[in-house]
């Protein structure tokens, strides 16, 4: 499965979001420090669920950085956009 596949499928799974968009922008960086050639190394995550509405931004990005796990490893750069709806 494609790194923008997993993420999308391991944040739904995480927290039902009511909006997930995932943009793989890794073309942007093609030839930069943290590109790996595997064009799967930079990504944007918008994400609203209800989930995120007592959290403080830290507890939200901690939240999302679980539920993706190991695939940390695999992404070089990882922009956030996450709230409550």
């Amino acid at each position: 499965m494609s790194v923008e596949n997993e993420l999308k499928s391991r944040l739904t799974a995480a927290f039902a979001p009511e909006r997930l968009e995932v943009v793989n922008e890794s073309h942007k960086h093609a030839g930069h420090g943290g590109d790996d050639g595997s064009g799967e190394s930079h990504f944007a995550v918008l994400i609203r669920a209800q989930v995120f509405a007592p959290m403080s931004r830290v507890a939200r990005h901690r939240a999302v950085h679980a539920a993706i796990g190991d695939l940390n490893q695999r992404i070089h750069a990882l922009a956030l956009d996450i709230s409550a709806p």
